[in-house]
C-alpha cells in the first residue's frame, strides 16, 4: 500500500508505514475497511467496504481547502544563515540532486500517462521540480 501510494502521489504527498499502520485500525473501527486475509509473515490485509468507497467519493467531491507548502528545504533555507558555508553548500547540492531526480521521474511520468488527470499532475511535478531547481540555482555559492 505504501509503495503504491509513493508511486502514485509520492511527489506531492508522503505516506509512511507508521501512518498506514496507525490509520487502518481506525478506518476498520469506522467500518470503512474490513479485515481481509492474513498475509505472509503475519501481515494483515484490509479491503475497502461499500461505506469506505462512499466516504472516499464524498471526500473526493468535497472542497479541497487551501494547499499548504511543507518543504523541509525551504524551512532550512530560511535558517541557512545559522549553517556553516560547507553545510549550506551540502544542503544546496543535496537539494539539486534530489530535485533533478524528481524532474527526471516527472518527465517519465508525463510520457507514460494515459489519463489526462494523471498527466496534468505529472506536469505539475515537473513544474515543481523546475521551480525548486531555479530556487537553489539562484542562491549564491559561498
Amino acid at each position: 500500500m505504501v509503495a503504491s501510494a509513493e508511486e502514485r502521489f509520492g511527489a506531492f504527498f508522503s505516506v509512511t508505514r507508521s501512518q498506514v499502520y496507525r490509520e487502518l485500525p481506525a478506518l476498520a473501527k469506522e467500518g470503512l475497511v474490513r479485515l481481509g486475509k492474513q498475509g505472509p509473515r503475519s501481515s494483515q490485509q484490509y479491503a475497502i467496504t461499500a461505506a469506505g468507497k462512499k466516504a472516499f467519493k464524498a471526500w473526493l467531491g468535497s472542497d479541497a481547502g487551501p494547499d499548504h507548502l511543507r518543504s523541509p528545504l525551504i524551512l532550512r533555507l530560511v535558517h541557512a544563515g545559522s549553517l556553516t558555508a560547507k553545510q549550506r553548500s551540502t544542503l544546496i547540492d543535496s537539494a539539486r540532486t534530489a530535485y533533478s531526480q524528481d524532474l527526471d521521474e516527472a518527465k517519465a511520468a508525463v510520457k507514460a500517462a494515459d489519463d489526462p488527470y494523471v498527466k496534468a499532475v505529472a506536469e505539475f511535478g515537473q513544474a515543481h521540480a523546475r521551480a525548486a531547481l531555479k530556487l537553489v540555482d539562484a542562491i549564491p555559492q559561498g
